[in-house]
């Protein structure tokens, strides 16, 4: 039987491509379309049974962030995704809606019908949010030996680098805001967004936490008690220099799609003088950050933290690091950021 799928927008355009684009899948079908979020709302109330839902952020009537607080208020609990723009007030908004629940969004392009194939792909990798298993793959989780412990006294200060995708601007909600002004480490996070959007992000997490959060900037010298989030559409690669350690944005080939890339910047790190790096891989689809942890913890002090199976919004990127043996500890999200603070400490 297929899956249901709503879609919510405005434009009878992006109903209809929507609609052709689901309805040709074997999987799933467009059971219910809506012009705003107050005709949505009407349909959601009667509790149809629904599967996935798309939603334009700017709407007549009802965006899509009043329709998901809503949602939110009233616990209908339905997997949602954006469709956003890379308008500041759009990517904005585009945060506060993740923040509120949404597990994804789907950037808009500024034509759909010349760029229809890559679109079409986009909507099809969004699926993989409904096809998680719950397999009890096995997992390793390694041992710290003495040699470690004795290597990590090598170098001077540590340092956090967290990565994740689909579902990490929520997730990173939920562990950024808990660490303290004081943390003994600087923190780099490489969320998968596009340019236009990180900004938005870093500002969002900048308001409701006590350490600072920044998008980073090319020639950042990286500091204890600071985050810095690589700016969507770079690489990010820390790169040590007088005695120093700064950022360097790449405008180099996205990989598999990606730009930021978390591989690039765990691999970075090989030429840092940390000597301990806390790796934190969080909710996301593939296996970006297996790589270039994997290359790290052969040259350097590496602990490592990846999420469980049942807080991921996807666990695609925390189970490859754990099936790989690289996991040192698997927390729920929840126990993320206490897990962080008790490698690092305070200063």
């Amino acid at each position: 039987m297929k899956k249901n799928i709503m879609i919510i927008d405005d434009s009878a355009l992006m109903r209809r491509v929507m609609s052709d684009i689901i309805d040709k899948t074997e999987q799933y079908q467009v059971a219910y379309t809506a012009n705003n979020g107050l005709e949505a709302l009407e349909i959601l109330r009667q509790s149809p049974q629904l599967h996935l839902i798309f939603v334009d952020i700017n709407m007549p009537k009802m965006g899509g962030v009043e329709l998901l607080k809503i949602m939110k208020q009233e616990r209908i609990e339905i997997p949602t995704i954006i469709f956003s723009s890379s308008a500041e007030r759009s990517s904005a908004e585009t945060i506060e809606a993740l923040s509120l629940g949404a597990v994804d969004f789907l950037k808009k392009p500024e034509n759909i019908l010349v760029n229809m194939g890559r679109f079409r792909e986009k909507v099809m990798n969004v699926f993989a949010i409904l096809e998680r298993t719950d397999d009890e793959s096995t997992v390793i989780v390694k041992e710290r030996t003495q040699k470690k412990r004795e290597r990590s006294q090598i170098g001077r200060g540590k340092l956090v680098a967290i990565a994740c995708s689909t579902g990490g601007p929520r997730a990173l909600q939920e562990v950024i805001p808990y660490l303290p002004s004081n943390l003994d480490a600087p923190v780099l996070v490489v969320q998968h967004m596009p340019e236009g959007f990180t900004a938005s992000l870093a500002n969002r997490l900048n308001d409701i936490s006590n350490i600072s959060v920044k998008e980073a900037a090319e020639g950042d010298v990286l500091e204890n008690g600071r985050v810095y989030i690589a700016k969507g559409g770079s690489h990010m690669r820390i790169q040590y220099e007088r005695g120093q350690h700064v950022v360097r944005l790449g405008q180099d080939d996205p990989v598999s799609g990606l730009r930021p890339y978390a591989n690039y910047m765990y691999e970075s790190l090989l030429q840092s003088d940390y000597y301990e790096i806390i790796c934190v891989v969080l909710t996301g689809m593939g296996a970006d950050g297996t790589k270039g942890i994997g290359m790290l913890s052969q040259e350097k002090n590496v602990y490592v933290i990846s999420q469980d199976r049942e807080s991921s919004t996807v666990y695609g990127m925390p189970k490859m690091i754990a099936q790989s043996g690289l996991s040192d500890e698997i927390d729920s999200l929840d126990k993320v950021a206490k897990a962080i603070i008790n490698i690092t400490g305070v200063c």
